[in-house]
């Protein structure tokens, strides 16, 4: 088991996740994947994220080393952001089952973050009610790159966000697939194409966005506009896009 040290005293409650999580809890989401709300002995409301059990070869690949699992990457990866102070949720701790040093399933706990909303909510933003937010979000993700990190997959319900006075407040979550190195605008562009919105939203957030790196705003609007449109192309062949898509 990973222990965030700030957790020590809650350790006798974070081992008995793994067997009290059928039981109790409010689920967030029962895919594949199980995510739930506990509630600590202190009051505090965690989230826990319950990996299922490799498969084929990726139980050799996890098992061995070969790759870490995606328990441990989103715990030590959010141990990295909060060093950065790219806000994430605290991560508590990552623990393994696992049957004859077979990974079986991993669990990942971190605080639950109290942001009410995500950007599926910016799907059919009219025009004059989302001008603040791309400004704001803009320079979240430009402070980000300059760090030299990279949410790969920057998807809408994985930004949480939240406004408080006129201040706007971004956190991001399932944080098990990063990059972490330059950030050049090719690469910084893309990384808005998965992004729900009006086409205007999405040209303001990477206008803005171009300006705080020194880019080109006229090719960073190109380089953005092109991914978006190459991936949502491809996703409309096998999903129902549940927005008004502007191309």
């Amino acid at each position: 088991m990973l222990l965030n040290p700030k957790y020590q005293s809650q350790q006798q409650f974070i081992d008995s996740i793994p067997s009290v999580l059928e039981q109790q809890g409010t689920t967030i989401k029962a895919t594949r994947n199980l995510i739930k709300v506990l509630e600590m002995p202190d009051g505090t409301h965690v989230n826990v994220k319950r990996y299922h059990a490799p498969r084929y070869v990726n139980k050799l690949v996890y098992s061995t080393g070969l790759r870490k699992p995606k328990g441990q990457r989103a715990y030590e990866y959010a141990m990295r952001l909060q060093e950065l102070g790219i806000e994430t949720p605290e991560p508590i701790a990552y623990i393994e089952e696992r049957h004859g040093g077979i990974l079986g399933l991993s669990y990942f706990i971190s605080i639950q973050c109290d942001y009410p909303h995500t950007f599926y909510e910016m799907g059919d933003a009219e025009e004059g009610t989302y001008e603040e937010i791309a400004t704001a979000f803009a320079a979240f993700t430009a402070r980000m790159h300059e760090l030299q990190v990279l949410h790969l997959d920057y998807s809408p319900g994985n930004i949480l966000w939240e406004r408080v006075g006129e201040a706007y407040h971004f956190s991001i979550v399932d944080i098990n697939r990063m990059y972490f190195g330059e950030v050049d605008m090719a690469r910084g562009c893309a990384n808005f194409a998965r992004l729900w919105g009006p086409k205007r939203f999405i040209q303001l957030i990477v206008r803005e966005y171009a300006q705080l790196r020194g880019f080109d705003t006229v090719e960073a609007e190109r380089l953005a506009m092109a991914a978006r449109t190459a991936f949502w192309q491809r996703f409309s062949k096998r999903h129902k896009v549940k927005f008004k898509l502007e191309l």
